[in-house]
């Protein structure tokens, strides 16, 4: 496929007008120099509406676009469950996580591990999210992305993943997580018009004079296996969503990891003005949770229809954007490199605050000395006329940007090594984080709400669920993914526990404070959360 000279002209304006406004908003104030809470941070002052948009264009990328489309296209709706059960799972983490967090300064996930449990624990866990987020999340982002512009475009595979790779980082380079929040309510507007755009012309393709609901009525009586969201274990895809477990197992590790304590994604809500934003910004990203299957999953479906026989699944949605006319490509194909571009730079961002103020500010510090080199400047506590404060802050952004610059060399430099033989990305993406997610729920989970818990406890947890993962692909190759997720969450839950109970605690001065958080929320964010369960209710009623 060869866009038109339009669709180029669409592209190229988006391209241009995302850039230019990234820098608009990100813009230094006059005689004010960037530092670490302004690029980390975004000087903690974003909107509830910049909090759910990015946090939503931070998770939707080519790996839920592409890949999920492409599961769509194998497995159905079912897939879909990833999305409607992180609607859930944001209200769960503004209502109980967010107080906590906000409340103690938190600006990464590392940094609490350690003010929680001790040093040993942020540096491995720092360590950890570094490797997972440019080895397989940004890699993967870049290379499905790379797919979807080859198949739509014909551009080379190399030269898109190497062209998306330098387009994020260069958009956020200067501005940091500003310049990436600020813009993601025009790049969340643009996939979700985009999105409804591909959904509706596909299915009023198979409609033909039935139109829209005349095409999905047909999807769903010529496809009726497609629209099983909770499989049966007769099922060949059982053992990628085996039942169940995805209402009330495996899949709540894996949810409660990816959106309470992902660094790429809660990051957006620490950047909050308020706890009141905060939980009004996580609300709003659940309601568009709650919509994104109709814009990822069902061009997958459609696809079954319109293009069977395909090589690999993950060519679903790029094969659906042939039947968009000349234009509507080009604003189709600019909502789909929009969703790239903004996760993978939201991912850049998220790996330079990891590695400059988890990793190299902390060894920077005096041996001995309390985490507090490393925190983030209070914009209203910084000398701007202290020569070293600000020559300390100049110098931490540098590293950041340093480390932006050498993760999107790496992730473009493994991309294809690692993921070019992936028939569907998403699911590896899965079943690979599947590893890690039990033990970082546990470490977390009794952090927040258990005061015996010991630094031993949290490591243990860490060890064991690597450990006990491998173990059960290993022994038990037919136990779906998703059910070792439970049952090694469990296990190392019990293996911290015990770990923490025979080690001692550590001094009450560095713990998290929990005593005078509260945990009651507004009406609107009741009433609004209220609706969210009523529509997850009648979906899983109407599609069981």
């Amino acid at each position: 496929m060869q866009l038109a000279t339009i669709d180029i002209v669409v592209v190229v304006a988006y391209a241009i007008g995302i850039f230019v406004l990234a820098q608009y908003v990100s813009r230094e104030k006059a005689g004010h120099e960037k530092d670490t809470s302004d690029y980390f941070l975004a000087s903690k002052s974003l909107p509830w509406w910049a909090i759910g948009a990015s946090l939503i264009a931070a998770n939707i990328s080519a790996e839920q676009i592409v890949g999920m489309s492409g599961s769509g296209y194998v497995i159905g709706l079912a897939i879909a469950s990833y999305e409607w059960m992180a609607a859930l799972t944001l209200l769960i983490v503004g209502k109980f996580f967010l107080p906590i967090f906000l409340r103690n300064g938190i600006y990464t996930m590392p940094q609490f591990l350690e003010r929680r449990f001790g040093h040993k624990i942020r540096l491995l866990m720092a360590f950890f999210w570094l490797a997972l987020y440019i080895f397989v999340n940004l890699t993967s982002i870049i290379w499905l992305g790379s797919i979807a512009v080859n198949q739509v475009a014909g551009v080379d595979q190399d030269v898109a993943i190497i062209g998306l790779g330098a387009f994020a980082l260069l958009y956020q380079l200067k501005g940091g997580l500003k310049a990436v929040a600020l813009t993601d309510i025009v790049q969340v507007t643009l996939l979700v018009m985009g999105g409804l755009l591909v959904s509706g012309i596909t299915l009023g393709k198979i409609g033909g004079d039935a139109g829209i609901l005349g095409g999905f009525q047909t999807l769903v009586q010529r496809l009726p296996e497609h629209f099983d969201m909770i499989l049966s274990p007769d099922s060949p895809h059982y053992k990628e969503l085996p039942g169940l477990s995805v209402l009330i197992g495996g899949m709540w590790i894996a949810n409660l990891s990816y959106w309470g304590f992902n660094q790429y994604i809660i990051q957006r809500a620490l950047a909050a003005k308020n706890i009141g934003e905060a939980q009004k910004g996580v609300v709003f990203a659940a309601y568009l949770k709650l919509l994104m299957p109709l814009i990822v999953v069902v061009p997958g479906i459609a696809a079954v229809m319109l293009a069977p026989g395909l090589d690999k699944p993950d060519q679903a949605y790029p094969t659906m954007l042939r039947y968009l006319p000349s234009g509507i490509l080009g604003l189709v194909f600019s909502a789909l490199v929009a969703a790239i571009i903004a996760s993978t730079a939201s991912k850049i961002n998220s790996i330079a605050t990891i590695f400059t103020l988890d990793i190299y500010a902390n060894f920077r510090r005096a041996p001995g000395a309390q985490s507090q080199e490393g925190d983030i400047a209070n914009p209203a506590l910084v000398d701007e006329k202290d020569p070293a404060q600000a020559k300390r802050e100049r110098e931490l952004v540098l590293v950041g940007r340093i480390a932006a610059v050498a993760s999107v060399i790496i992730a473009i430099l493994v991309a294809r090594p690692l993921l070019g033989k992936s028939d569907q990305a998403f699911q590896f993406i899965q079943e690979f984080t599947g590893f890690f997610t039990p033990g970082i729920v546990v470490m977390f989970m009794l952090g927040l709400f258990w005061k015996r818990a010991t630094e031993a406890g949290a490591i243990i947890a860490a060890i064991a669920s690597v450990v006990l993962s491998f173990l059960g692909k290993t022994l038990l190759p037919d136990l779906p993914f998703m059910d070792r997720m439970g049952i090694v969450f469990l296990a190392s839950l019990a293996l911290a526990v015990l770990a923490s109970l025979a080690t001692p605690q550590r001094p009450e001065k560095n713990f998290i404070v929990t005593g005078d958080v509260r945990f009651g929320t507004p009406a609107s964010f009741n009433v609004a959360g209220l609706g969210v369960i009523v529509i997850l209710i009648a979906l899983y009623a109407t599609y069981w």
